[in-house]
């Protein structure tokens, strides 16, 4: 009997703290603080790296010691233009053939070396000195009366000369030459003197070619006019020169 009653008293008092405990348990949860987050942060994300460009890497330059001599048989490589010497030696031996006034023919040789000065690619100038020889040949009609068949006369000079290259391998070629020229007098007479001394100046304007024969050796060809085409002249009309060029440096 006393069993039974303390089983009911202990149900009746946890009928009486069900409620207490459940509403205490409500509040517990109503009021609650939210729970901060303590996890560090997380890292920043890294732009992405880009790939790296391929850039080929530019030739070593090589010297010309480096480049191999080309065989023979085979086909050298291109080599960049080398640039012109400026001072070149300019020689000359002309021939020359015309009438010689009243007197009858004029053959004439000249020689006139030169020194040659390149002021561009076109243009040259330069001095140089002159000899020439010539050889009259008197008409029929002097001979007869007792003069000689030939006069023949030495002159040497000093003149200064322009080229001017027009195309390709032509150019222009002008000198002006001053002569202590020996020449036969205007009006010759039997017994002599049959040749003068005279102070001559000397034109001459025309064109040439000229023909390379390697790097540093050319040859040219003259035909010139004689502006000088009075009695007393030195050379003959025209004037025929072939001219051998050589570069110094």
């Amino acid at each position: 009997m006393k069993q039974l009653l303390l089983l009911l008293s202990l149900g009746g008092a946890s009928l009486w703290l069900a409620p207490a405990v459940r509403a205490q348990t409500t509040d517990s949860t109503q009021t609650a603080k939210p729970e901060l987050n303590t996890a560090p942060p997380a890292p920043a994300r890294q732009p992405a790296t880009p790939a790296p460009v391929y850039t080929p890497a530019e030739p070593t330059p090589r010297s010309a010691e480096d480049i191999p001599a080309p065989q023979p048989g085979t086909r050298p490589e291109a080599q960049a233009p080398q640039v012109a010497r400026k001072f070149f030696l300019y020689s000359n031996f002309g021939l020359g053939y015309s009438n010689s006034g009243g007197f009858g023919s004029q053959f004439n040789f000249s020689l006139s070396p030169a020194i040659g000065y390149r002021v561009s690619d076109r243009f040259a100038i330069g001095p140089g000195v002159s000899y020439a020889y010539n050889n009259y040949g008197l008409e029929r009609g002097y001979v007869q009366q007792g003069f000689p068949k030939n006069i023949s006369t030495n002159s040497y000079g000093v003149k200064v000369f322009a080229q001017y290259r027009v195309i390709d391998q032509f150019f222009a070629h002008g000198e002006y030459e001053v002569t202590f020229a020996e020449t036969t007098p205007e009006t010759i007479y039997l017994g002599g003197p049959y040749t003068e001394k005279h102070t001559v100046s000397t034109p001459l304007l025309g064109a040439g070619y000229r023909q390379q024969f390697g790097d540093r050796a050319a040859g040219d060809i003259l035909l010139l006019y004689n502006f000088n085409d009075g009695l007393y002249k030195v050379y003959g009309q025209p004037v025929i020169r072939f001219c051998f060029l050589f570069d110094l440096k």
